[in-house]
């Protein structure tokens, strides 16, 4: 056997068929390779200087932990919302190294010094004593996944940014030309003849007829009609839910309240005046000066008088004192008495104790039920993720929410209720959920095709919910007997309003007809009015309380849009209004110097910030950037 196979690899049939396996196990070897030679993994390319994916990814991931805190950390992120925060971040990277390339062209740099000193005097980063806290920046890189370095070389470019910006925004400046038409244009004040109809003051309409009730009533499906019910059985896991199963024993619980301990005492608290000056002499003689029965006014101006400064420290714990040989003394004294000078180094102290407030603590027995109920949340909360692996593969396996929901501690609804949570009878359904995670489990109950099959979804605060669609009642029109009452004052409601709005229009037609104002409302039996002078914008909310405001609001934009003995008409919150102009006073600029300085000031912001958008487009406009879509798809801010 093994001499007819040597014979067979001498003939020129083995030969090429080795060659062609050679070549097959080549390319299928080597087939990513192959595959995805030439390609590009960056996701924008800006002047040929790529945008990794893992760096697009993180700033999205940054973006969104900065989205939500503004609007609150249980906001729910739908795919297109991440799609769009994705984008958002990465077209913030390609303006960054438009601006760095741009800054490198210009040979633009911030030194080392600057840079330590823009950290330094970030307020975010000091500590309680006003120096740069390293602690408190370690916790800042940590919540925004950043590295030292990488938080610096975002600075360093900010700065050089700040460098190449501050020279375009210099040139700004408010000219006269606009400043003092656009003051002029703002103060600007009216007088108007004003006719008010409330609807509160409409003839009350004749009865309807059933016909005209029934017609009114198929009219406006809208204001008559149930909304949208859903049967669902909604099953939650949360700590609350698994509460109940645990019993902890009394060496948990005392176990569990020494390592709290620090929250059922509260600590002493000491009312101190403190004088803090230069030398130990100047601080020695003032301390005499205390004993001997100075009052506080007297401290403060010796110590001024000394070169050094006297405060009121308020009542404070011993860790309200940053400084810990202050401590220390402050809270070695009895109530009245003066410290000896104490050297810290902002210089010489003096303390004095004004008042003592006695520490408190509360033993176990006290707080007992309150480490009961601390323990089983926080051993709840893990039991709940740890059941959330079983109750998916329960539900997986084809289990309903009905058998998952007994078997692992579940608290289970089956109920039928609109998209706000109540149910036919208006009342507000019993759910397992309460605040934001029951707003969002409805939304997601109310998005969700009927019959789809239930998965578990986070409604945050450590709370999982799953949820099954039964049955869908789209919105129907309620029966009129149903609905007669509301029908018949809504009917009469719209009435009044047509009648309102038919005297306001026939009082417009009169005064565009040649009629003044005051003349054409006292011929339909309305009390027209003379408005004192007003500007465009009404009086603050608070402001003048008890005076009504001398236009309606819904009324200023067409009276300024309207010339002299024009006449308008507008609906408002309580009905309508008709007003005609009858005088303009303009306003002279140069009255008021202090408006025309904060107008052009807003003028020259607006302008800045115009210069600098248009800088920063023409740089990027310049710049040759490129987009990689395929590889933009998998940036995700989730």
């Amino acid at each position: 056997m093994l001499t007819a196979l040597r014979r067979l690899t001498g003939t020129w049939f083995a030969k090429v068929l080795f060659v062609l396996l050679i070549l097959s196990f080549a390319i299928w070897g080597i087939e990513d390779i192959v595959r995805n030679f030439g390609r590009d993994s960056a996701v924008a390319r800006v002047g040929g200087e790529p945008i990794e994916l893992p760096e697009a990814q993180q700033a999205a991931r940054r973006e969104i932990t900065r989205i939500q805190r503004q609007l609150g950390g249980a906001m729910e992120i739908t795919p297109q919302m991440s799609g769009a925060i994705a984008r958002q971040a990465v077209e913030s990277l390609v303006l960054e190294r438009v601006q760095r390339q741009e800054a490198e062209r210009l040979n633009l740099a911030a030194p080392e010094t600057a840079v330590r000193d823009y950290v330094f005097s970030i307020p975010a980063f000091q500590g309680v004593d006003g120096r740069f806290s390293r602690p408190t920046f370690d916790g800042f890189l940590r919540n925004n996944g950043l590295t030292e370095q990488n938080f610096l070389a975002l600075l360093r470019a900010d700065l050089e940014r700040q460098q190449m910006v501050g020279a375009v925004r210099a040139g700004a400046a408010g000219p006269d030309t606009l400043t003092r038409p656009l003051l002029a244009w703002e103060r600007e004040r009216r007088v108007a003849d004003l006719v008010i109809l409330p609807l509160a003051a409409a003839p009350e309409p004749p009865a309807p007829t059933e016909g005209q009730l029934t017609r009114y009533h198929e009219n406006n499906p809208d204001r008559f009609s149930a909304p949208e019910y859903r049967r669902y059985t909604l099953a939650v896991l949360s700590p609350e839910t698994l509460a109940s199963e645990i019993q902890p024993t009394d060496d948990e619980l005392r176990a569990a309240y020494e390592a709290r301990r620090d929250q059922f005492e509260t600590p002493e608290r000491r009312s101190l005046e403190q004088a803090v000056l230069q030398s130990e002499e100047a601080a020695g003689a003032l301390a005499e000066q205390w004993r001997g029965g100075a009052e506080f006014a007297a401290i403060t101006e010796a110590a001024q008088q000394a070169g050094g400064q006297a405060v009121s420290l308020g009542t404070v714990d011993r860790s309200g004192l940053p400084v810990p040989e202050l401590a220390t003394a402050a809270f070695a004294l009895s109530d009245g008495a003066i410290s000896d000078p104490v050297q810290s180094p902002f210089g010489w102290h003096v303390i004095k104790v004004t008042g003592i407030e006695p520490g408190s603590a509360r033993g176990f027995e006290a707080a007992k039920a309150e480490v009961a109920a601390a323990v089983r949340q926080e051993r709840a909360a893990d039991i709940a993720y740890e059941r959330a692996n079983q109750v998916e593969d329960a539900l997986a396996g084809g289990a309903t929410l009905a058998e998952v929901a007994p078997r692992f501690g579940l608290a289970l609804a089956e109920v039928t209720t609109d998209s706000n949570g109540r149910a036919p009878d208006g009342q507000e359904a019993a759910l397992p959920l309460s605040g934001e995670p029951r707003n969002m489990a409805l939304r997601a109950i109310f998005a969700a095709p009927q019959g789809e099959a239930p998965r578990l979804a986070e409604a945050g605060q450590a709370a999982l919910f799953a949820f099954s669609v039964e049955e869908v009642k789209p919105p129907a029109l309620r029966p009129f007997a149903e609905v007669a009452d509301a029908v018949r004052a809504a009917w009469a409601a719209d009435a009044r309003r047509r009648s309102q709005e038919e005297r306001a229009a026939a009082l417009l037609a009169a005064v565009k007809g040649g009629k003044p104002l005051p003349e054409a409302a006292s011929e339909a039996g309305l009390q027209p009015r003379r408005t004192p002078p007003f500007g465009r914008n009404p009086a603050p909310q608070g402001q003048n309380p008890g005076q009504p405001q001398p236009v309606p609001p819904e009324l200023l934009q067409p009276v300024f849009a309207a010339a002299p003995g024009e006449a308008t008409m507008a609906e408002t919150v309580e009905g309508f209004a008709v007003a005609q102009p009858v005088e303009i006073l303009p306003f002279n600029p140069d009255a008021d110097a202090l408006a025309l300085g904060q107008v052009r000031g807003a003028v020259e912001q607006a302008m800045l910030g115009d210069l600098e958008q248009q800088y920063l487009a023409a740089l990027r406009a310049r710049a040759e950037v490129t987009y990689n879509e395929q590889v933009l798809g998998q940036v995700t801010a989730r």
